[in-house]
């Protein structure tokens, strides 16, 4: 028996007018989801158990079949092992995303673009290379990762310092989170001189002289400690691969024991390698027990507030995703999860709290399923609950 567990990040939504009062994901043109769902098992999932973010990386540790409160430290730990920095004791992981920031008048700041506009991996890599040579020391270390998303590794006192994502903030003003860094005058020192090193840096200039937003500050968030997680293999007895251009979900990966394809062309975006990872995914399967397939691009859109973008990027994750990897596994026993982490409402460009709708499909399933189609309020009629990520795994490998 081989098991899948299909993520389209952020997929979950709220009604919207303008769509005939439907979510994105019911007014998509899913068949491949809508057939698993009506044909399978539907469930909601409590991805982010009461008094955690809602962020991804407390949702797709759900997924992975954990449960947070017995694992979690924060994002940016995940995101190291991924990158494979190894954190020594006393060592704290921030995730460091290159931003657009504009100045006031009073000396506040806004958050225009929390990925300054998806700045490539290539430009990136450049400014956060620079970052460190005028500014790593002993105690601070940046490394480069994946288009706006970056690491930085920092030895010392935090005093009690309290980030916020900055995709919770783009088009606002963030002067009072800025502030907040001043309890811990090295980073606070490090943002200011990091964005006077990128403001001249030649990367932002051509950028600016195209038209594109520069990548003119850097922002720190997503804190923690090394956490201590046991694999899947000890928890329950099965091996696995995992397929993302997100070094979270990478990192979790890395944790759980998994091993981890790097497919070329993954973006995180709407022009991501979709091919590459049902072509990997299927790979994976062939000596491994289960696989985890992540496509970051509807998330991606919901931060953006693009609606278009949004039901392109569900659409495209039915149509060259899902599909696909069943067609691939026609005449083979399996068990598939298809799910969201959580929701990213257009209206609010961020992530929110409720259930996610979870489909559970058995190839050998006979008779009848839940009869629905992979909706938001789907999940809510289905009457049927998983209440942590621990279960979720559980349901799905019993068969």
């Amino acid at each position: 028996m081989k098991y899948l567990i299909l993520v389209g990040d952020g997929m979950g939504d709220l009604p919207i007018a303008d769509l005939g009062d439907l979510t994105p994901l019911a007014a998509a043109h899913t068949p491949a989801m809508d057939h698993l769902a009506e044909n399978g098992d539907l469930y909601l999932l409590r991805t982010v158990p009461e008094g955690y973010p809602p962020g991804s990386d407390v949702a797709n540790l759900s997924l992975a079949g954990y449960r947070p409160s017995e694992c979690y430290t924060g994002r940016a730990p995940l995101e190291a092992a991924s990158m494979g920095v190894e954190l020594a004791q006393g060592e704290i992981a921030f995730r460091c995303n290159l931003v657009t920031i504009a100045p006031q008048e009073d000396g506040g700041v806004t958050m225009v673009d929390y990925s300054a506009g998806h700045v490539s991996t290539d430009e990136a890599r450049q400014l956060i290379e620079s970052l460190e040579k005028e500014l790593g020391n002993d105690h601070i270390c940046l490394y480069p990762g994946v288009s706006y998303r970056h690491l930085l590794v920092y030895t010392g006192e935090t005093n009690g310092l309290e980030t916020v994502p900055p995709h919770d903030h783009t088009g606002r003003e963030v002067t009072e989170y800025r502030d907040r860094y001043q309890v811990v005058p090295a980073l606070a020192e490090l943002m200011t001189r990091a964005a006077a090193i990128l403001a001249d840096h030649p990367v932002n200039q051509a950028r600016i002289a195209k038209g594109l937003n520069p990548a003119n500050g850097i922002w720190l968030w997503g804190e923690g400690k090394a956490p201590t997680m046991r694999t899947l293999q000890e928890q329950f007895g099965v091996s696995g691969g995992l397929i993302s251009a997100v070094d979270l979900l990478k990192g979790i990966g890395v944790y759980a024991g998994m091993d981890i394809i790097d497919v070329p062309g993954a973006t995180g975006y709407l022009d991501t390698n979709y091919q590459g990872k049902v072509d990997a995914a299927l790979a994976v399967l062939a000596d491994k027990d289960l696989v985890f397939v992540h496509v970051e691009a509807p998330d991606e859109a919901g931060h953006q507030g693009l609606q278009a973008e949004k039901l392109q990027a569900i659409e495209d994750f039915d149509r060259l995703i899902v599909q696909p990897i069943i067609d691939g596994l026609a005449g083979s026993d399996f068990r598939v999860a298809v799910a969201m982490d959580h929701f990213t409402p257009l209206s609010i460009r961020t992530h929110s709290d409720q259930p996610v709708p979870v489909i559970i499909y058995d190839s050998r399933q006979q008779g009848v399923g839940s009869g629905l189609p992979y909706t938001e309020e789907a999940g809510v009629k289905s009457g049927k609950t998983l209440t942590d990520g621990r279960q979720f795994l559980e349901v799905l490998l019993a068969g």
